[in-house]
């Protein structure tokens, strides 16, 4: 009974600002197309870099589903070390995951999260700059995609690849040609209406193990796990190795990271070891760098891994020196969200999201059909 009631508060808090993250999610599919951003990341410099990172931000791609879009990008004009950079921020933070940390984390990890994902995406953009490849790797995008949906099922983002570099430009002159008609009530309602689908579908049923997994660990620490069991590593550097070493070949997305991470700081690990594991954990696996490497380079590759490591290592120490610094009660901060938002809202988000949870469930069950 005490996992249950553990598990019962939890998703009480986590659903309201799951279910508006998504949302954003969908209009940011919506209304912000690849096309744009691309224009503004075609130079290997600080300032595109920096834009990199904050569009790719809040965007709700895990580190295996960005891959598409980044090569899109990629392919639409964009540098190699804005590449690295979106590719970085992207999976570390989006709109989703700051509102689930908002509610699981309290405000300071809400905060320090995204603004150490953003640093770690620049820094991985100017060491890319700064570790030029001097052989271009070419790679299909049959490739890419085969090699995504083979390692965690991502498929919404397959379309954002272009087949070739013609179909890409007849692609992009018919899109160009309708811009410039006035769009009508009936064809923004599409695309909102789509822009949610893919939040509410496609990207949920991306994370949906995997989130699910993070809420049981979190319900099982509550329940069960003595306070002090992991406080054994310390707050310092070994705490930090240990949580990047855990992260680094999992396959994990953001949002679904949070709930562990709330499962860590109950259990006693210091804050600067949990924030490594949330930049760590959802911008690193096997799948994504193999297929960095031979899209943009082994170099693309180096600057990648130290990008996120060492700024994750820097973060983290200032994350500890922060708390303490500040006084800040990171426990108080953890146990505040229950009084965020009024009963009726928390149950009713439970309900869709527990309505969510059943139809990943159907799908992920359900028997493939004989041709």
């Amino acid at each position: 009974m005490l996992f249950l009631n553990s598990f019962y508060h939890l998703l009480l808090d986590a659903a309201p600002w799951l279910l508006a993250g998504l949302m954003i999610a969908g209009l940011i599919q919506s209304f912000v197309p690849s096309q744009a951003l691309a224009k503004h990341l075609g130079q290997d410099s600080l300032g595109a870099n920096i834009k990199a990172a904050l569009f790719g931000a809040p965007l709700p791609l895990c580190s295996c589903s960005v891959i598409p879009a980044a090569i899109s990008l990629r392919r639409s004009g964009a540098s190699r070390s804005a590449t690295v950079s979106f590719l970085v921020s992207t999976p570390e933070t989006g709109a989703d995951s700051i509102a689930v940390s908002y509610a699981l984390l309290g405000p300071f990890m809400a905060i320090i999260r995204p603004i150490a994902a953003i640093v770690s995406a620049i820094t991985a953009g100017l060491l890319t700059i700064a570790l030029p490849e001097k052989l271009k790797t070419a790679t299909t995008p049959e490739l890419v995609k085969s090699h995504c949906q083979s390692q965690c099922g991502c498929s919404h983002q397959a379309s954002s690849v272009p087949q070739n570099q013609t179909t890409d430009h007849q692609a992009h002159a018919h899109h160009h040609h309708h811009a410039e008609q006035p769009p009508t009530a009936d064809t923004l309602f599409n695309r909102f209406w789509q822009g949610q689908r893919y939040a509410f579908v496609d990207i949920f049923n991306d994370m949906a193990g995997w989130l699910m997994v993070g809420l049981l660990l979190a319900a099982a620490t509550l329940a069960w796990l003595p306070h002090n069991f992991l406080t054994q590593w310390g707050g310092g550097f070994i705490a930090m190795l240990v949580m990047a070493l855990v992260g680094v070949p999992m396959y994990i997305c953001a949002t679904a990271s949070t709930p562990i991470a709330a499962s860590l700081l109950i259990a006693g690990i210091s804050p600067g070891a949990v924030l490594v594991f949330l930049l760590a954990g959802p911008a690193t696996n096997m799948a994504t760098i193999g297929v960095v490497k031979r899209e943009l380079g082994q170099r693309a590759v180096i600057a990648y891994l130290i990008g996120v490591l060492s700024v994750a290592f820097i973060f983290g120490g200032l994350t500890n020196l922060l708390v303490d610094f500040w006084h800040i009660d990171i426990q108080a901060q953890l146990a505040a969200s229950q009084d965020l938002l009024p009963e009726w809202l928390m149950l009713g988000s439970a309900f869709v999201l527990v309505l969510l949870f059943l139809n990943y469930a159907r799908q992920t069950l359900r028997p493939k059909a004989l041709i």
